[in-house]
């Protein structure tokens, strides 16, 4: 590894935009020699993105590399950009998002103490922004309280992330060797794999670091956008997917030793079972509620104690309520977290 982090941008028909990104990271770490931008063009044909891949590759052939695949989806995007890179740390960028240039300095500095003093630090932790374009308005997520700030740890000492902390892709710098040792489970053709990324290595991950930075910006606006809550409802069956490969990773209650790490897997997982509760309701496909119930009844039978945990908890138990009444109770629980989140 001959490059500080490499920088994974899974472009599909991104022309639009992607430039905006990759200038972020060129620009934020003064373009630096030991940061690597890896463009992967994942089957693009409605626009310049494969060309203009190509003409950053040509023009920082020291800085970015252009990858292009047949298309295959955001997960498998983001397998080919951690097969090309040469950085010891590793993070995601999506195209149509970008990074704080000063933010970006202070990790870059953070990492370079780590690899200096050859200190290992398996995944780094920062805050992130959801930038809602349309009216102008900023929601941070940051790890305060949950998090002890610029100290080494491991998963025992970390504290209570309530609800609107969960570590999502945006938020996570993992050490390149901790992504490639396991594996990562990702569908190809499938949205919502940033799930699978920011759950399944993180036993893996024996130190962490959190670095209390506004460093990703998470762009909310587009129409087309996968977090669009009516994108989301159609989709429905690809939701329903991710959290079955969630739940298939581990036996949380016998294959995670921390306790801490053990209790915030699941809740992350109680929330993912919640949203398809929740979208199952909402959704116009006629077998969305059945193949909803047949996931509740394949966790059931995989293991007990999750069951009863994510079903049978505050969150389970409210998402869920029978009656049409209680569907509704359970639409207007979702709709008071979406304005106080302002996840999509």
């Amino acid at each position: 590894m001959n490059k500080t982090i490499s920088f994974g941008i899974p472009c599909y028909n991104s022309a639009e935009y992607m430039d905006h990104c990759i200038t972020s990271i060129l620009e934020g770490s003064d373009y630096a020699s030991d940061v690597e931008v890896v463009i992967v063009d994942d089957g693009s044909t409605k626009d310049d993105t494969p060309s203009k891949a190509d003409e950053w590759a040509s023009r920082y052939p020291d800085l970015v590399k252009a990858v292009h695949q047949e298309n295959g989806g955001h997960g498998i995007a983001v397998l080919s950009a951690l097969k090309a890179a040469e950085g010891t740390y590793f993070k995601i960028v999506d195209s149509d998002d970008w990074l704080d240039g000063e933010a970006l300095r202070q990790l870059l500095s953070r990492l370079r103490t780590f690899i200096g003093h050859d200190t290992r630090v398996d995944l780094v932790i920062t805050n992130y922004v959801y930038e809602h374009v349309e009216d102008g308005k900023q929601n941070v997520v940051d790890y305060r309280y949950a998090l002890h700030r610029g100290k080494i740890m491991t998963w025992d000492k970390i504290g209570h992330f309530n609800m609107t902390q969960n570590l999502l892709m945006h938020s996570l710098c993992y050490r390149t060797d901790v992504l490639r040792a396991g594996g990562i489970p990702m569908p190809p053709h499938t949205f919502y794999v940033d799930n699978i990324y920011a759950y399944v290595p993180l036993p893996r991950c024996k130190t962490l670091y959190y670095l209390d930075v506004d460093l990703y910006r998470y762009f909310i606006g587009r129409e087309d956008q996968s977090v669009n809550e009516t994108v989301m409802i159609s989709r429905i069956d690809q939701q329903l997917r991710i959290t079955r490969i969630m739940m298939d990773a581990y036996h949380l209650y016998d294959d995670v030793d921390s306790p801490k790490l053990r209790s915030y897997m699941i809740g992350y997982f109680t929330l993912m079972m919640a949203v398809c509760s929740v979208f199952s309701r909402m959704s116009d496909k006629p077998d969305a509620m059945e193949n909803c119930e047949a996931l509740w009844e394949h966790l059931k039978r995989y293991d007990k104690r999750m069951y009863r945990r994510a079903r049978m908890g505050a969150v389970g138990t409210a998402t869920n309520l029978p009656t049409k009444v209680g569907e509704k109770f359970t639409i207007g629980i979702y709709r008071v977290a979406q304005k106080l989140v302002k996840f999509n």
